[in-house]
């Protein structure tokens, strides 16, 4: 199911970028738009993960080097029936964590010095199964397709704006009072986009963990304190673009705006009331 909407994504993503080249630019524009897609398509659905993971500095770790971290990663996979992932650290005081890789067996956790130093044991272990229940559901990989199609608005916004402003193809031109409208939904729409796919997999991840562990209150203070935390600073070199990854928004506390409306994750209390109605059920 997930590879269908894979699938359904990438051939949606193509399909506007062609159509609006075409707008915009005529029968080259559309080549032009064609080629594009085509590489982000191939760029986000093999290298997105080398790419995040890199842009953060993380730097993977050996058994030997972080003994503890890996029994909790062991521990999980075993009992979730995955392969083992790569582990990575990332050297940033801010506690967050993330999980990137287009299926099980191709995919990476990664956690900041911050949330090591932050987190007891049990806390961290639910933070890893929540990351981990994310590769399970190929959350990731939608996830990483969500994200490509948002920056895929937003260059097709810039499209549209040089398109009013310069004429595009005289045969197919667009009103530019309509291309300029459009220029200012885009964006938005990038946002809905990201937000609808993002947010009910946070749920789903959180009740993953709790399930996974048997203890929801381990991912709920966990919870508590990073929020509290990344409302005090930021992840560094953070992007909207990767914000969904994370297991709390790196711009938690930044965005108390009309943009706050548009996050990719639920509030923090959502969630652990949610995984307050779990207790019951799991024990």
């Amino acid at each position: 199911m997930e590879v269908v909407k894979t699938v359904v994504l990438l051939t949606l993503l193509t399909l506007l970028f062609v159509f609006i080249g075409g707008m915009v630019g005529g029968t080259q524009g559309m080549l032009i738009a064609f080629v594009m897609a085509g590489v982000m398509n191939f760029v986000s659905y093999f290298y997105s993960d080398t790419l995040v993971l890199r842009h953060y500095h993380a730097v993977e770790v050996s058994e030997q080097e972080a003994k503890g971290l890996y029994a909790i990663v062991k521990r999980l996979t075993q009992n979730a029936n995955l392969p083992l992932p790569k582990v990575y650290i990332i050297p940033d005081q801010i506690p967050n964590a993330f999980a990137t890789g287009r299926n099980p067996k191709n995919a990476a956790v990664a956690v900041t010095e911050g949330l090591l130093e932050l987190l007891d044991e049990n806390e961290v272990e639910a933070v890893l199964a929540h990351e981990l229940s994310h590769v399970r559901h190929y959350d990731i990989l939608v996830g990483t397709i969500a994200a490509t199609i948002a920056g895929a608005i937003g260059v097709i916004a810039n499209m549209m704006q040089f398109g009013a402003m310069f004429g595009g193809n005289d045969r197919n031109r667009m009103n530019p009072l309509i291309m300029i409208a459009l220029a200012i939904i885009l964006p938005f729409a990038a946002a809905i986009i990201q937000m609808a796919i993002s947010r009910n997999r946070e749920y789903m991840a959180d009740e993953g963990a709790a399930r996974l562990t048997r203890h929801p209150e381990w991912l709920q203070s966990a919870l508590a304190k990073l929020s509290s935390y990344n409302a005090q600073g930021m992840v560094h070199e953070a992007t909207p673009q990767s914000a969904h990854m994370f297991i709390i928004n790196p711009f938690f506390g930044k965005n108390i705006s009309f943009a706050s409306l548009f996050s990719t994750h639920p509030s923090t209390e959502d969630r652990i009331a949610r995984l307050e109605e779990l207790k019951f059920e799991i024990q």
